[in-house]
């Protein structure tokens, strides 16, 4: 079984599930709590989560089954702080603080995504 906590997209998604939490989310208008914001958390959270899950499981197609899923929340996520910027949920500063690094852990998805599933004939 694999440690989750050694993989670095792991720490870095965690490290975005956290700074949404205390720093980007409890700044969004009431009215979001149950949308925006709510659809914002679920999508951060998702990343790590699923990279764990994918680490208990025996097989690398599992495995990257489950990275698949990340790549997924985090195209989402991804969306939702260009959709936040321009509802002006945040600023432009904020939003490519938060575009570079979600764009940074997408890269290291797709790259442990091409490592475990090797070459395709």
């Amino acid at each position: 079984m694999r440690n989750y906590k050694k993989f670095d997209v792991w720490s870095r998604s965690h490290e975005l599930a956290v700074m949404l939490y205390r720093d980007i989310t409890p700044f969004f208008p009431k009215s979001e709590v149950f949308e925006l914001t709510s659809q914002m958390k679920r999508a951060a959270y998702s990343i790590p989560i699923n990279i764990a899950e994918g680490c208990g499981r025996s097989s690398e197609k599992d495995f990257a089954h489950f990275l698949d899923m990340s790549l997924g929340s985090a195209q989402e996520l991804e969306y939702c702080f260009l959709l936040a910027k321009d509802l002006s949920f945040i600023n432009s500063e904020q939003y490519v603080i938060l575009n570079e690094k979600i764009n940074g852990i997408k890269a290291k998805i797709i790259n442990l995504i091409k490592k475990i599933r090797g070459p395709r004939s």
